[in-house]
């Protein structure tokens, strides 16, 4: 199964890691600094002093990630807007 988290933030973050832990297929739609810490070291999880590590594809360019089963968008209002609106 297929799933794109769009958005690098602290739900999004949360999600990509337990489900490509849970053995999904995860990529992530991210910018900037976010975007190269998830390229150079994949996204890191603490939950009750125990780390969960997991890499996966990223990229600023959704299209690039083709077909998803799932998109889950992980953004605050306003970023939506912005995007939408360049």
């Amino acid at each position: 199964m297929k799933i794109c988290i769009f958005g690098a933030g602290a739900i999004g973050g949360y999600l990509a890691v337990l489900l490509k832990g849970g053995g999904a297929d995860v990529s992530m739609v991210a910018r900037g600094k976010q975007l190269e810490a998830i390229r150079a070291r994949g996204l890191v999880l603490q939950i009750d002093g125990v780390e969960k590590q997991a890499r996966m594809p990223a990229t600023d360019d959704p299209a690039t990630l083709g077909p998803q089963d799932y998109v889950i968008v992980a953004l605050k209002a306003h970023q939506a807007w912005r995007r939408r609106n360049r």
